[in-house]
């Protein structure tokens, strides 16, 4: 893995973590729900709103790229 391809993982990863305790939470405190259906809730919800960050190859060279559910189109990140 590229250094590129290692900082997408870890943005991918933190950016999910921080999504999927937030709603962890707040799906314990304010819903009804209990056992096994809070961290399903959770886990769905920081997966259909986490961003999407992909390292691509270009002719300018290796690039981080970032898609997300609330940006128009796909940004370049750095």
């Amino acid at each position: 893995m590229t250094k590129l391809q290692v900082r997408a993982f870890l943005y991918n990863l933190g950016c999910f973590a921080i999504l999927f305790i937030s709603f962890r939470y707040l799906v314990e405190q304010y819903t009804n729900l209990s056992g096994f259906w809070i961290p399903m809730t959770a886990f769905i919800a920081g997966t259909l709103l986490s961003p999407k960050f992909q390292a691509a190859k270009t002719k300018d060279g290796e690039k981080l790229f970032m898609s997300w559910l609330f940006v128009k189109g796909i940004k370049e990140i750095g």
